[in-house]
């Protein structure tokens, strides 16, 4: 399953891989469903979400032993949700029912994991279809649809074998992926023909440096050097905490950044984290320098001010502890720096720079769909995306992590500006194709023209409505036919 991803994005894989598991489940009871989805989620999330074992182990400070019990503690809890699907699926109704109801049991156990515990939706099936014909689909019934539309297809396939009917598994599989394919060719949105040149900078600082206190100054004077032969650009983006002290000790040195945009003519964002010292909240922070907008002579920054954006989806451990009073000091990687924020709203208002309207998330947070929907209004010109993915190392991680931001892209119809530390820095443009990127690893800036675009896709308009009802018919029309054959007592 994991070849199915970025960076091998080996997309047939996961059609095979999900039909051998649901065909594995025909022949056995409902509680053995259970432990065979269990054993297959352990497997697809233990390979998948292996990159997590390298913050864990080099960052973490616990020795092997903890952080592979910590890794596969995770990965048992996910596991949970498909051997709950599986459960489901095989109590409930025999298998020539499966490619009605699998659709609505599976989205269900899928949507539970993006929300329990602030949701970890990671590794959801449709994004590993961004380069097949399935990806026609996004624009209409976003990933969530098309992780739907991959299941009805393995169930076709898997119930197909089963029952010798390769004809019609045939025909089901050609409409889906031929209907993709079509779909590939429709254009959802459109270029205005304006075009914006940006540069984002990526500073490549090692993530054993970025706390460090000694280190602040020359990391905030390495981001200064890098960016000053590109001030003639629209603007300019700093990844997540690009300036690595708290924003209250800092306000001098971003009133010499905001003044210095402001008379180049260009807007900057920048991560900070901003730390209040009365109620003691920290907020892992975007902030907005420069040019606001088109009628600004000079800049706009004073601390507090409104143009900023709060992270709201906190990632577990790293900036959130669950039960924080019982594990706060009982190993190093509950007491990691900056591991204690307040989250922001759900919505709040786009980001300006330079007139331009900026939809934000910042690191794993491109992960919801529903979280960047909700933050998409009319004059919405861009998504920007921040991270710093040096926690991660050299491994599939921070891939993974720019495939979703392409399928963020694609869904929405608008371009995604993806700016990281230590990489993948890119522009995506709105069809959730890579325009440029940077390698990673190099201090570098990426500087490129991104078209704008008007008009949105019908999944902007409806976001996962159309697919909760096209799930909830199927399903329901399995029960009917279900009630419909019982033998009658």
């Amino acid at each position: 399953m994991t070849l199915a991803y970025a960076p091998f994005s080996i997309w047939p894989i996961v059609l095979l891989g999900v039909t051998l598991f649901l065909f594995n489940l025909i022949n056995n009871t409902p509680k053995q469903a259970k432990f065979i989805g269990f054993w297959f989620g352990l497997g697809w999330f233990g390979a998948g979400l292996s990159w997590v074992h390298v913050s864990i182990a080099d960052f973490g400070g616990l020795p092997l032993i903890g952080s592979v019990g910590l890794m596969l503690l995770l990965c048992a809890y996910l596991a949970i949700y498909p051997a709950l699907a599986a459960h489901f699926l095989k109590k409930y109704f025999q298998p020539h029912y499966w490619p009605l109801a699998l659709p609505f049991i599976w989205l269900f156990t899928e949507w539970l994991r993006s929300w329990l515990f602030t949701g970890f939706p990671w590794l959801s099936l449709g994004y590993s279809q961004i380069n097949s014909p399935l990806s026609g689909w996004m624009p209409i019934l976003g990933e969530f649809g098309v992780s739907a539309l991959l299941i009805c297809t393995c169930a076709v396939i898997a119930t197909g074998i089963v029952s010798k009917k390769g004809r019609n598994t045939a025909l089901v599989v050609l409409v889906l992926f031929a209907g993709g394919w079509v779909l590939n060719q429709q254009q959802w949105v459109s270029e205005t023909g304006e075009k914006t040149r940006i540069a984002m900078v990526q500073g490549n600082i090692k993530q054993e440096l970025r706390w460090v206190p000694e280190q602040d100054w020359p990391t905030m004077q390495k981001y200064l050097k890098i960016t000053e032969k590109h001030w003639d650009n629209d603007l300019i983006i700093w990844p997540e905490a690009a300036v690595p002290k708290l924003e209250p000790t800092v306000v001098d040195f971003l009133g010499d950044l905001d003044r210095t945009a402001a008379k180049n003519q260009v807007g900057l964002i920048t991560g900070i984290v901003n730390y209040n010292f009365e109620t003691r909240q920290a907020f892992n922070n975007l902030i907005g320098l420069g040019l606001k907008d088109s009628g600004d002579t000079q800049g706009h920054y004073r601390y507090l001010h409104a143009n900023r954006f709060s992270k709201h989806h906190l990632l577990p451990i790293g900036e959130v502890i669950p039960f924080e009073d019982w594990l706060r000091g009982l190993a190093p990687i509950f007491d990691l720096p900056m591991s204690s924020f307040t989250r922001g709203d759900f919505q709040q208002p786009n980001l300006m720079a330079n007139g331009l309207h900026l939809a934000p998330a910042i690191c794993f947070e491109i992960a919801f769909p529903r979280q960047i929907g909700a933050n998409l209004y009319e004059h919405t010109d861009f998504i920007i995306t921040v991270s710093n993915d040096a926690w991660f190392g050299n491994s599939h991680g921070p891939a993974q992590h720019l495939e979703i931001a392409q399928v963020r892209a694609k869904e929405f119809g608008l371009p995604v500006l993806r700016a990281t530390n230590t990489g993948i820095t890119a522009f995506i443009d709105h069809r959730g194709h890579i325009q440029s990127r940077l390698p990673q690893f190099r201090a570098s800036v990426l500087t490129d023209e991104i078209a704008r675009v008007i008009g949105k896709t019908p999944y902007r308009r409806f976001g996962d409505l159309t697919i909760w009802l096209l799930s909830l018919i199927g399903i329901g029309i399995a029960l009917y036919l279900r009630r419909k054959t019982l033998p009658i007592k």
